[in-house]
């Protein structure tokens, strides 16, 4: 839905274009220009020399992932001082990976490549508004990578056997010594099968096991968590 204009500061917001494609960036400016409660502060290329951080106005708009994956280190660095730039992705694919790495970049506003010209503008204007914006199925993306880093994170407790399991990790050994796929493991927890296969993998790794029969019987051995 596009952003109410009268929501938006008494100034207009000041956009950089950051963008390789001339066409594109030119198209985009004329674009932006008729807004008026947008200004376009100036435009450039990612190949070309570094921007001064005073040029950046309120939101840059860029359409590649490690240009914006830079500037954003920049940003959370602290090297631009007082800064609140937002940044916008455009013209991405629907990948999760890529889409975690922008968010990891400091991008608040991702935008799929057959994002129409209203839905750029309306991702501008809510992004200088200290607003996210990211397709719908991206954003459960990030729910899901959020839930399960903060499982993987949690303090580990130390089994006799001297392997150390988090309390995820006990979670999914439980559920795999009752017989459940990865399908079904992932399914009961609310995550992807693949993020399942990959906890998995390094818990063998972990146990110095070769099976999912042997992670179980390491673990049950340890005498540290009840297996069914």
């Amino acid at each position: 839905m596009a952003a109410s204009v009268k929501n938006l500061p008494d100034y207009p917001t000041q956009v950089f274009l950051l963008i390789e494609n001339r066409l594109v960036r030119e198209t985009l400016a004329r674009l932006l220009r008729r807004r008026s409660d947008v200004v376009v502060v100036g435009e450039g290329s990612p190949t070309e020399a570094p921007i001064p951080p005073e040029s950046l106005g309120d939101v840059v708009v860029l359409d590649d992932l490690q240009a914006a994956a830079m500037l954003g280190a920049g940003l959370q660095a602290g090297r631009i001082a007082g800064s609140r730039v937002g940044l916008v992705l455009i013209g991405m694919e629907e990948e999760e990976d890529r889409f975690l790495r922008a968010v990891r970049s400091g991008i608040s506003g991702f935008l799929l490549n057959d994002a129409s010209a209203s839905e750029i503008v309306s991702a501008v204007r809510s992004v200088a508004r200290g607003e996210a914006v990211c397709p719908p199925k991206l954003c459960y993306a990030l729910i899901r990578f959020v839930a399960s880093s903060s499982m993987e994170t949690s303090v580990p407790v130390k089994p006799r056997s001297g392997h150390g399991l988090t309390i995820r990790q006990q979670q999914l050994v439980s559920l795999v010594a009752k017989g459940m796929t990865n399908k079904e493991i992932a399914s009961q927890l609310n995550l992807s099968e693949f993020t399942i296969k990959n906890h998995i993998h390094r818990i063998m790794k972990q146990v110095e096991a070769e099976s999912r029969q042997e992670v179980v019987e390491a673990v049950r051995a340890s005498g540290y968590i009840a297996l069914a």
